[in-house]
This record gives C-alpha cells, structure tokens and sequence, in this order.
C-alpha cells in the first residue's frame, strides 16, 4: 500500500505543481483514486468570460473538463499497469494526450468554486474514453463532456 500511497502523492504534486496551465487556471486535486478524480478551482476575474453575470468563460471550462478526463484516462490505465515501477507508471503521465472533446454547457458557469468530477467509461491498450462532470459549490450541473485520450 505504500507504494500507492507514494504513487498518488507524486501524481498530486505532479498536476498540482509542475504544470504550468493548471497553476495558471488555479486547479487542485481534490480527489484521485483509479476509479475516480476531482479536481476543483476557485473563481477567479481571470476566468470570467461574461463580467457582468460573473460567469466563467466556456474556453475555462472547457480546458478543466479536458484536463480532468485526461487526468482521470491517465488513472485508468494505472490497473493494467500493475506491478511496474513507479517511474514507469510516471512516464506514462507525460505520453497521456486529447484525441477529442464534446463540451455540453448547461447553465451558466455562476459561483464560487466548482468541482470537474471524472471517470473513465472505457481504457484500452492506446485510447481512454472518459465522462467528465463541472458542478459549482451549490452542486449544480454546469457543464457535462466526454473525452477521448491517447494513453499509450
């Protein structure tokens, strides 16, 4: 178990961290397992893409569900790779890529802080397809997506 242990806390850091696009939209994780993820971030001005309703812009939005699914096709692969080295298992973090997106917006992206909630639906040798979800703080449904990702 404690290779888990160390395994999730590297990625944490990794997402968190070391990757630029996700310290500029303010993303956390906030729940990562190989079944699930949840990554939540807080309203910010420069997210806003209608300032006088204080929504957050659909081009946000859509870049959370992304790296959400991509963080959550990245996981599901982790099952068939069982038993490999924690450097191998990393290795395949940097390979993860978008094939394609589908972005259905709701209702307007109003709040404080949402949370993008992924699984995968299907992982294969080379492509991951997940389901993603952005709900904001009163745990309505803002947008919805499905993501399909190179994980080979």
């Amino acid at each position: 178990m404690r290779g888990n242990e160390e395994f999730l806390s590297v990625v944490n850091e990794l997402f968190n961290e070391k990757i630029p696009f996700n310290k500029l939209l303010g993303l956390k994780v906030e729940s990562i397992s190989r079944e699930r993820v949840s990554v939540g971030f807080r309203m910010r001005d420069e997210l806003m893409g209608h300032y006088q309703r204080g929504m957050v812009h659909g081009g946000a939005i859509s870049a959370v569900l992304d790296v959400t699914g991509g963080l959550a096709a990245f996981m599901g692969v982790q099952e068939k790779m069982a038993g490999e080295t924690l450097e191998a298992k990393l290795e395949r973090f940097g390979r993860v890529s978008t094939i394609d997106i589908r972005v259905d917006f709701l209702r307007p992206g109003i709040g404080k802080k949402f949370i993008a909630t992924a699984y995968a639906l299907r992982t294969g040798k080379k492509v991951a397809v997940t389901r993603i979800e952005l709900h904001n703080e009163k745990k309505e449904l803002i947008a919805v997506g499905t993501g399909s990702y190179i994980v080979a």
